[in-house]
């Protein structure tokens, strides 16, 4: 099939791979604007421009996708489908219903639960035990498309955000290779969503990383694994930021204030919470290396009853 591809972050771009080795071919590619990176704000290629650089494929980059001039151009290219994996703009109804199979999407999630922007990262955090990817005809709602075909991935006990959303970026590529051929074939049924069932995945910000340890302790430890890498849970120690990367959970109700330290080896720190405590594991002091909590330990003094946050 000629295929217009849309995408731009790490997710994308295994799609756009599977889609290049399986022989389809890839008459443009869509992504976000470069933006300026680092110290010196040098502007940095999105992940999938990356890609398609590299194998020679034409790349449109435009600020609004849905301005008539960017429709038009789009049109041009007479595509057979458009493949859409986190693009990061809405889709007017003219680009939707511009080719012969119209536009599919790659929703990391088993929809409707968990429609919008962070569907990986809030599987984790509400502690779900399995999620995976949806491929969906695309309509002019946010993710409320028929469902196409999916996938089942399971969550593991200790997956973060990060290991999770390589498993679906992954799965969903070889879906929607798959999907993309009984497409043409034919042989595709679509379910159309009970959206009574859907719950909103809303956007990541990193306020969200504040932890709250009147929380549970478990509630804490997910919160952790679902914001690592980006952007990352945190509390204060000595009036500095610190990142905690990795916790576990201990059952044992300690006295004590809530947030304070309650118990210190040589190997980890741990912190009373609003049920249980907090192990941590897995630190970041502001202006230091990620690290061990055993080697911050060597070389930062706390105390028992010191209160973090």
């Amino acid at each position: 099939m000629r295929v217009i591809f849309m995408g731009t972050p790490d997710f994308a771009v295994g799609t756009l791979q599977a889609i290049h080795e399986a022989g389809h071919q890839i008459c443009l590619v869509v992504t976000q604007p470069d933006k300026p990176k680092g110290r010196g704000k040098a502007m940095q290629f999105t992940p999938v421009k990356e890609y398609a650089v590299e194998h020679g494929m034409e790349v449109f980059q435009p600020v609004k996708v849905r301005e008539p001039e960017c429709v038009e151009k789009l049109r041009g290219y007479e595509a057979d489908i458009i493949v859409v994996a986190a693009f990061g703009q809405i889709l007017p109804k003219e680009i939707l219903e511009m080719t012969k199979y119209g536009c599919i999407n790659v929703h990391a999630s088993l929809l409707p639960k968990y429609r919008g922007a962070a569907p990986i990262q809030w599987v984790i955090i509400d502690g779900e035990k399995e999620s995976g990817v949806t491929i969906m005809q695309m309509n002019e709602g946010l993710d409320t498309g028929d469902m196409i075909s999916k996938v089942v991935v399971p969550i593991e006990a200790e997956e973060t955000g990060g290991s999770y959303h390589d498993k679906l970026a992954a799965a969903g590529a070889k879906l929607c290779v798959e999907t993309m051929e009984k497409i043409q074939a034919g042989e595709v049924e679509k379910t159309p969503q009970n959206n009574e069932e859907s719950c909103y995945a809303k956007m990541l910000h990193k306020e969200l990383g504040a932890i709250d340890f009147k929380k549970e302790a478990a509630e804490i430890e997910r919160l952790i694994r679902g914001l690592n890498p980006w952007p990352s849970a945190y509390t204060t120690l000595h009036e500095k930021t610190l990142k905690i990367w990795s916790a576990s959970v201990e059952e044992k109700e300690y006295d004590g204030e809530i947030g304070s330290i309650v118990n210190k080896t040589k190997k980890d720190i741990t912190v009373k919470t609003g049920k249980g405590a907090l192990v941590i594991k897995e630190l970041q002091l502001a202006g230091k290396k990620r690290m061990t909590t055993e080697a911050f330990l060597l070389g930062y003094d706390v105390q028992v009853g010191e209160v973090l946050g």
